[in-house]
């Protein structure tokens, strides 16, 4: 199902990716600091190592969002505000959760939510609400290179999921990992993407 929907994914990704790039440019997403347990795969994506683990409680503020996956920039922007106008300062890496399947939900109804990690709750205000992502078994990899590359390594955590008789139990998360400010080259950007699995019925 995944390879159908890659074009898709691929050109949303497309048309995000200045938009990701300028919001993750924002105050408040500070040095990177990230323990990469995995060889980061690089384009063009022909060997992707793919782990199992269990994803840790994350509190963290959001603001939702419907249609194209394509605006995912954009929401990362009003997050970023909103967070600073409320005095919040995230915990880590920004991130995204992608809750619907674009093959199979209109274009106008595809859910998602900008995401920032902070370390204590906060209490939801106007469009800034407040979750904590529960903990869960995830498959995961690391992935180098500008934004519109990533999903190019979903195969390989689908094809694990399917080698391990698990299915996608929840939405993809994409961590943004290095700050673009911090780096000469978007090649050097690295993205963690994170399925979350249960066994299959």
């Amino acid at each position: 199902m995944l390879l159908r929907l890659l074009p898709i994914v691929l050109l949303a990704a497309c048309s995000v990716a200045p938009d990701t790039a300028s919001a993750l440019n924002g105050a408040g997403h500070g040095p990177s600091t990230f323990v990469d347990d995995l060889a980061i795969a690089r384009a063009p994506f022909r060997d992707v190592q793919v782990d199992w683990k269990q994803r840790l409680d994350q509190p963290y503020v959001f603001v939702e969002a419907r249609g194209s996956y394509t605006e995912v920039g954009r929401s990362l922007e009003r997050v970023f505000a909103l967070a600073a106008a409320a005095g919040l300062e995230p915990s880590g890496a920004p991130f995204a959760l992608y809750y619907d399947d674009p093959g199979k939900v209109a274009v106008d109804a595809l859910r998602l939510r900008a995401c920032l990690p902070v370390a204590q709750p906060f209490e939801a205000r106007g469009e800034l609400g407040y979750e904590v992502l529960e903990s869960t078994t995830v498959a995961y990899a690391f992935v180098a290179g500008p934004y519109p590359e990533v999903p190019r390594s979903y195969p390989a955590l689908f094809a694990y999921l399917a080698r391990m008789d698990w299915v996608e139990n929840g939405p993809i998360r994409e961590i943004y990992l290095v700050n673009p400010t911090e780096v000469q080259d978007f090649a050097e950007l690295v993205t963690e993407v994170q399925v979350p699995a249960t066994a299959a019925r």
